[in-house]
């Protein structure tokens, strides 16, 4: 359910997470009033202000918390992917040389880079793995662990050239697992439930002015879904209008074409 609204465009995602549950917060307060009509709307606003104080807080900490988590590993798979296009940007450089093995490994970082962009993130939006990937990464290291058969004297440029290889492994095992969501089940069940108790108990409020009421209620419903709404979009930054791009990847796969 959530990587079906990750994957929303952006109209239908605030269509659906935030314009529809704040009109359906208005009407509801409209029913209660229809049903529980008392002579003096007023009449809970002093216990119930107080005691909304303190469910206010509680939920607005468990969302802030919530939006900062997913900002964090949001920028984290950014990070990641920055990270493996500058590891393979330098193991290219690294590997510079007419020599057959030097070319079979820009050969195969080539071939890796390619079918990241073309599989990898298609995958990672249906939070799944690309298996042809791994088989090409799989090449990658199968090419350059020929280097070390062959006696030659170049151990400083394996070393950095392996450090490099693994730097790019880390980085997409990295973005693998941020792409299959990070806000927990639980964590979710806890955030819809305190959005709909942290509405809903504006219900036991009352004014003379039912319209204002309203507004007040749809302008409250409005701000607690649209946070929810920011940690639906990022909970899969490669999944939807706002994900994480493969560009850093591309830009390093044109750098070597040139």
């Amino acid at each position: 359910m959530l990587l079906f609204l990750s994957g929303l465009p952006l109209s239908g995602a605030i269509m659906l997470l935030v314009i529809f549950p704040t009109l359906a917060a208005m009407f509801g307060l409209i029913l209660s009033r229809r049903w529980f009509n008392t002579d003096d709307p007023s009449s809970n606003n002093e216990i119930a202000g107080f005691k909304f104080a303190t469910v206010g807080v509680i939920y607005s900490v468990l969302l802030a918390f919530a939006v900062i988590v997913v900002w964090e590993k949001f920028n984290e798979a950014e990070a990641a992917v920055v990270q493996e296009a500058g590891a393979s940007a330098t193991l290219y450089r690294l590997t510079a040389g007419p020599e057959p093995e030097m070319t079979a490994i820009r050969d195969a970082l080539s071939n890796y880079l390619k079918l990241a962009i073309d599989s990898d993130w298609p995958q990672m939006a249906k939070e799944k793995e690309s298996r042809e990937v791994t088989q090409s990464l799989g090449a990658l290291y199968a090419t350059v662990l020929r280097l070390t058969g062959d006696g030659s004297s170049r151990q400083a440029i394996l070393f950095e050239i392996f450090k490099q290889l693994d730097a790019i492994t880390q980085a997409r095992r990295t973005r693998l697992h941020l792409a299959t969501g990070v806000v927990p089940g639980i964590v979710w069940l806890v955030l819809s439930s305190g959005a709909i108790l942290t509405v809903g108990f504006t219900f036991f409020f009352g004014t003379r002015n039912r319209s204002a009421q309203i507004m007040m209620t749809g302008v409250l419903s409005l701000l607690v879904f649209l946070g929810l709404f920011v940690i639906v979009e990022i909970d899969h930054p490669f999944t939807g209008p706002s994900h994480v791009s493969s560009e850093p990847l591309r830009a390093v796969l044109e750098d070597f074409t040139r």
